[in-house]
């Protein structure tokens, strides 16, 4: 039997918006017409869904939170763009995500099984992979790229193109502007590389093994002397049958339209990475 869909008096659902088994909507929300929620979606109360937006089955979303604004970009002319986020998120009071920018990709990705604290932010035509957790007050400029379990930190904010890697860790207050390689530790304002997340990749259940590889071949990538590519060139061969390696040098032969987050010069590289 379909588990029924329940709905306060005092909110409202336009006309056309698409509510699956089990949806339940609080006090004084408001979802618009294009909006699609899926089975179990929970609004707690006082949320705003705004334009296309889709949220993925067993989303909870607390009061206060709006998500599918219009992009906060100038070049964008007011046309159709998106929101989507996948299942299972979790999205804390005053959390924004806008839509895409109808110039540009036109919409705004965020993965499953995400955790979005308070008063985070995930602006225009992002890329939000699975498992990622933005604590309180961090924030995503636009045309973002962020890979699956990166932590972003409180108050920790990234510049618009940057991409960051999986697995990576942004620590609170960091000032992101260059690109953030898969596994790393960026810290500081602006931001620096601190080794690595091993402490993240404990957790995930990385062996000792591959984490003395990652070690290794982190210190030949930014070794000096040598071009970023060069180096990545190197550890390529180095490490043939390293996946993990692998995704560290596909990473920086992709790279876009910003510089890299690289250590402080004459600083640590590895060897402090048991902060994170």
């Amino acid at each position: 039997m379909a588990r029924p869909t329940t709905i306060h008096p005092s909110a409202v659902i336009e006309t056309g918006a698409e509510l699956g088994a089990g949806v339940r909507i609080g006090p004084f929300c408001h979802v618009s017409a294009a909006a699609k929620l899926h089975d179990d979606v929970e609004l707690i109360g006082n949320v705003t869904i705004m334009g296309d937006t889709t949220l993925g089955a067993g989303c909870q979303v607390y009061p206060q939170a709006v998500l599918g604004a219009p992009p906060q970009n100038f070049k964008h002319k007011g046309g159709p763009s998106t929101l989507e986020v996948g299942a299972a998120c979790i999205i804390r009071e005053g959390v924004t995500f806008h839509a895409g920018t109808d110039t540009s990709r036109g919409r705004t990705t965020v993965g499953s099984h995400g955790l979005f604290m308070a008063y985070s932010h995930v602006a225009h035509d992002c890329a939000v992979g699975d498992h990622v957790t933005m604590a309180n007050y961090s924030g995503l400029a636009g045309h973002v790229d962020i890979g699956d379990y990166v932590i972003l930190s409180g108050y920790a904010a990234v510049h618009q193109f940057v991409r960051v890697g999986h697995h990576a860790f942004l620590g609170g207050f960091a000032a992101v502007v260059g690109d953030v390689i898969p596994y790393g530790m960026a810290v500081g304002d602006r931001a620096r590389l601190r080794g690595l997340n091993t402490i993240g990749l404990k957790r995930s259940g990385m062996s000792r093994t591959d984490l003395t590889v990652l070690r290794q071949a982190y210190r030949q990538l930014f070794a000096e002397g040598q071009s970023l590519e060069h180096n990545a060139a190197a550890i390529a061969q180095a490490f043939p049958d390293s996946a993990l390696v692998a995704d560290m040098v596909a990473f920086v032969g992709g790279r876009d339209k910003r510089h890299f987050t690289i250590p402080a010069r004459g600083g640590s590289t590895a060897e402090d990475d048991d902060e994170g």
